[in-house]
């Protein structure tokens, strides 16, 4: 993973006020990848958005560390059932302009 692509794990925590150790439950938990540089943490921009989201749930909305767990665990499912969805939709677009 090319570092240009690496936020430094203290300087996200600095510039959003929160704690390091949340960044290190989170990884402990897997609901975030972090990369460990010469004993710096790194997180990768592709996880910013759930990152984001998480502290949201965290910080704005009083949500427990389980509570995320569970949230995040659903909203998966959600998306992967609208991939299928929009899979099954194409194929029967398909199989009904056949039969037309």
């Amino acid at each position: 993973m090319p570092s240009d692509h690496l936020i430094p794990a203290e300087k996200f925590c600095t510039q959003h006020n929160i704690e390091l150790s949340f960044i290190s439950l989170l990884h402990e938990n897997g609901l975030i990848e972090v990369t460990t540089v010469a004993q710096t943490t790194f997180i990768s921009e592709d996880c910013l958005p759930d990152l984001e989201k998480i502290m949201r749930l965290h910080y704005e909305l009083d949500i427990n560390l389980e509570g995320i767990e569970a949230i995040t665990h659903l909203l998966q499912r959600i998306e992967n059932m609208q991939d299928e969805l929009r899979v099954v939709r194409t194929r029967l677009q398909l199989y009904e302009s056949r039969n037309i």
